[in-house]
């Protein structure tokens, strides 16, 4: 989902809200990914940790105000149908909560589209690699056949940390260097770059 920008404002409202100082763009969007009390350690470490809470509730609530303007990127709708048709088993992993999740996933139609999902209130936080080893073992899969496509490095460590593949997409949160930096099996630049790519080599 294209959730980058909402997300980053988000956390510099909640941040507003409590009088804090308020993170820049690149800072808080670094921190995506990650459970929520995590990322608002992670983006105020400064902070006095009373004010960790806080954040985490004040986002919530700027976020549950705004989540109705997030939306698919083109050509993902299509992408997942193309997948799930070819038989492949499709899987979050997210640092959403699970009523956040179902709550997304709703609102774009794709909750009945997934075979397991796994959310940060449930287990371990990225880039711990409990989410990944659960889903597979859920779905009976091997961790070596299974392949994390992800838009932040919290991503493609959980995938690393696990020994599963990672692909990274170059659209989302964190800067490509950053991706780089965690060697994913490749990087798409969109989504029909990521289409291709798994058409071909999935």
């Amino acid at each position: 989902m294209d959730s980058t920008s909402t997300i980053v404002k988000c956390i510099q409202a909640a941040a507003k809200d409590l009088g804090l100082p308020i993170p820049r763009d690149a800072a808080a969007a670094q921190v995506i990914g990650l459970a929520l009390p995590e990322a608002m350690q992670a983006v105020l470490p400064d902070a006095d940790p009373k004010y960790h809470a806080r954040m985490v509730e004040r986002y919530r609530y700027h976020y549950l105000s705004r989540d109705h303007e997030l939306s698919l990127f083109p050509g993902v709708a299509e992408m997942l149908q193309e997948l799930s048709q070819q038989a492949y088993f499709l899987a979050v992993a997210t640092g959403k909560s699970r009523v956040g999740l179902n709550r997304a996933m709703n609102a774009v139609k794709l909750l009945s589209m997934f075979d397991a999902t796994r959310c940060a209130d449930e287990t371990f936080s990225k880039p711990h690699p409990a989410m990944l080893l659960e889903i597979t073992r859920e779905l009976g899969q091997d961790i070596r056949r299974t392949v994390m496509i992800g838009d932040t490095s919290h991503d493609l460590l959980m995938a690393n940390n696990a020994g599963a593949a990672a692909v990274a997409v170059q659209y989302g949160a964190h800067p490509v260097a950053q991706l780089d930096a965690c060697a994913p099996l490749y990087s798409a630049a969109t989504v029909a770059q990521l289409r291709d790519w798994l058409n071909e080599h999935a």
